[in-house]
């Protein structure tokens, strides 16, 4: 066997040999690289895939719906951007898409919208952190988007189960919570303020906002008051981007409060792991992007949708 060994290397020539050399130091790198690597199907490919499906078709939309088309198409393809952004950053295998049901108007298109939120919010509990926060994101940016017009059917309301955390909660996020509190207080101090500015057209949508944000402090104050943490309290006032004088400005008043109260939720997502909570800061997010978006169209301002809702700029 001694002598078998020895014709072998006999063989090669000294290049092959220490080629054979330079290729066995790469392979244990390139080997201890792939260690915990999940090779497991990217479920966010399938939804980038949907994302830029649901963009070709919106634009297929022609006469009075074009418009309200164009804008989804719009929020579709950021929304595609940057899931693939991250599907390409994680290097897994892709996930077959699931297959819609074709767009011939806006009902159908708006059925769509509500099919990748529902798609989207289902990998939020199990998701790494980044991840939740970004398909929390794009959840509220579907919502956003059919809450454009109402030809695009009815955007489902939030539930707002309480959230009751399975055990302690990492200090991010309550960090984090803390956070989402102060806008809470400061989006409620902004709708008392702004009664004074908008006719008796929008006591409603004032009331139920004012409802939805109150039900949302409590909720963020019993959970950190029951981690044992002391709740940030309201601040006696509170500063608008630009001073309340009139509708348009007390317009733009709400919209930066719903704006800032998305963007801290967003963050609760990005910080835990815990279900309950991503659930109840999930909600949160789409609830005030949706409401933002009626405030947006209120005032004119265009786009009425924000595609990634709550994202950092």
């Amino acid at each position: 066997m001694r002598a078998g060994a020895r014709s072998v290397m006999t063989g090669l020539s000294r290049r092959d040999v220490l080629r054979s050399c330079a290729l066995a130091a790469l392979a244990a790198p390139l080997a201890s690289c792939r260690e915990g690597y999940d090779d497991s199907p990217d479920p966010l490919s399938a939804l980038a895939e949907s994302a830029r499906a649901d963009t070709k078709a919106a634009r297929t939309i022609t006469g009075s719906g074009a418009e309200i088309a164009a804008t989804v198409a719009k929020v579709r393809a950021e929304h595609a951007r940057a899931l693939q952004q991250e599907v390409a950053r994680a290097n897994r295998p892709a996930t077959k898409p699931q297959r819609s049901k074709p767009v011939t108007d806006l009902s159908s298109l708006g059925a769509r919208l509500r099919t990748a939120a529902d798609r989207a919010l289902e990998l939020v509990p199990t998701a790494p952190p980044y991840r939740a926060a970004l398909l929390g994101s794009v959840a509220a940016g579907c919502a956003s988007a059919q809450a454009l017009d109402d030809a695009l059917g009815a955007v489902s309301k939030p539930t707002f189960d309480p959230p009751k955390p399975s055990g302690k909660l990492a200090e991010a996020a309550l960090g984090t919570l803390q956070q989402a509190l102060a806008a809470e207080h400061a989006a409620l101090w902004i709708y008392d303020l702004v009664t004074a500015f908008l006719s008796a057209a929008f006591d409603d949508a004032i009331e139920s906002a004012t409802d939805e944000h109150r039900h949302r402090r409590d909720a963020a104050i019993m959970v950190l008051t029951d981690s044992g943490v002391t709740p940030v309290l309201a601040e006696p006032a509170y500063q608008p981007p630009k001073p309340v004088t009139d509708e348009v400005s007390a317009m733009a008043a709400v919209v930066s409060a719903e704006a800032d109260a998305a963007t801290t939720w967003r963050g609760v997502l990005a910080r835990t792991n815990d279900a309950s909570l991503r659930a109840y800061a999930a909600e949160a997010l789409r609830a005030s992007a949706v409401r933002a978006t009626h405030w947006r169209a209120e005032a004119g301002v265009s786009p009425a949708a924000v595609a990634l809702p709550g994202t950092p700029a």
